[in-house]
């Protein structure tokens, strides 16, 4: 589904859920080259501040761009710029659920509060300014 800009109200909200698997997350190293062993290698995972191998961080910030790019907006928006602060690790397992909910609209723009969770904790929050598809003449 697209919503297009005149459509979009603050408080508007959408989401998206994904369980972290172990192709997700070799599927991300691969397409980013990020091959970090915290990711891949559980014995030197096991010695870091997480004690465990973890998702890469982006993978779970590409879930709010998932929520951006297939429900609000939706497909054909164009992301302008976005923030993030990680909050917690994402495990192998995990089921993340993201949320983006529209803050403002401010001419063409469109500014989303994100939010991923895994439970009731907060792994990822970002802030989004996208550009929101217009109506068809």
């Amino acid at each position: 589904m697209t919503y297009f800009l005149d459509e979009l109200k603050p408080g508007m909200a959408e989401t998206l859920t994904n369980v972290v698997s172990e192709r997700t997350i070799a599927a991300f190293g691969e397409a980013t080259g990020d091959m970090n062993p915290v990711h891949f290698d559980e014995a030197y995972a096991q010695g870091t501040v997480f004690n465990g191998r973890i998702a890469h961080g982006l993978l779970a910030a590409g879930f709010m761009s998932a929520v951006m790019g297939t429900r609000i907006p939706g497909p054909g928006t164009i992301v302008q710029s976005f923030s993030t602060r990680f909050r917690a690790a994402v495990r192998i397992g995990d089921t993340v659920v993201t949320t983006c909910t529209v803050r403002k609209i401010v001419k063409q723009s469109v500014i989303l509060d994100c939010v991923c969770k895994v439970g009731d904790t907060v792994v990822v929050e970002g802030e989004a300014i996208v550009l929101a598809p217009k109506r068809p003449v």
